[in-house]
């Protein structure tokens, strides 16, 4: 798998519905460059199971990647009227009514390729003839992209196992207190704890605090 942190996002233009419910040609994560943090997440594909239980859980919590300058974006291989009706199916039918951050679609599976998160692999056979072999869906990948357009983090869980949400936001505060204030978050560090300085002295006071 391709390690993207510290290095710029792989960059797209796609379809995408944004607000819930509107299909717009040409979404990229470059208009939110220099303003926001973005969290780009993959999910396998529309009408599953785990798939809309994380989506509406990134949804419930909207408000907290809000107040922390972070904007929600899922991707998937579907195509764009597929998230679309997708978006307009009640969530105790199996939908996600009611999300409202944008979705992109990845038919041409080039975004998925780009972030190295598709499932299955193309093949050829001996008079150099395409074929993909498994399935042409994303793995739960998520990226955490900072406001200059690099990857801070990224985690790629396989297609069963869902993500935690509050542990996405955990690195956005680790992230935004060590831009703000240089110190470094050790283990299990959550917002308002006490941090440390990335030298011998500082490792060795923060343990002998914690003992």
């Amino acid at each position: 798998m391709s390690v993207l942190v510290g290095k710029k996002a792989p960059v797209f233009s796609s379809k995408a519905v944004v607000n819930g419910g509107e299909i717009v040609e040409n979404f990229s994560l470059e208009q939110f460059a220099g303003d926001k943090y973005v969290v780009f997440f993959f999910y396998p594909a529309d009408f599953t199971f785990v798939c809309p239980t994380e989506l509406i859980a990134f949804q419930d919590k909207a408000g907290e990647f809000a107040s922390r300058n972070t904007v929600l974006v899922g991707a998937s291989t579907d195509s764009a009227f597929s998230h679309w009706k997708w978006l307009q199916t009640a969530q105790n039918d199996g939908g996600i009514k009611g999300v409202t951050y944008p979705i992109v679609a990845d038919q041409t599976l080039q975004i998925s390729k780009a972030y190295d998160v598709l499932a299955g692999s193309e093949e050829y056979d001996e008079e150099g003839n395409e074929t993909f072999v498994g399935e042409p869906q994303a793995y739960r990948g998520l990226f955490l992209i900072d406001k200059s357009g690099v990857v801070r983090h990224q985690v790629v869980n396989d297609m069963p196992l869902g993500r935690n949400v509050d542990e996405v936001l955990r690195l956005i505060d680790a992230l935004q207190f060590t831009e703000e204030y240089g110190e470094v978050c050790p283990a299990n560090w959550k917002k308002g704890e006490k941090a440390l300085k990335a030298t011998q002295e500082g490792i060795a006071s923060y343990l002998s605090e914690k003992a």
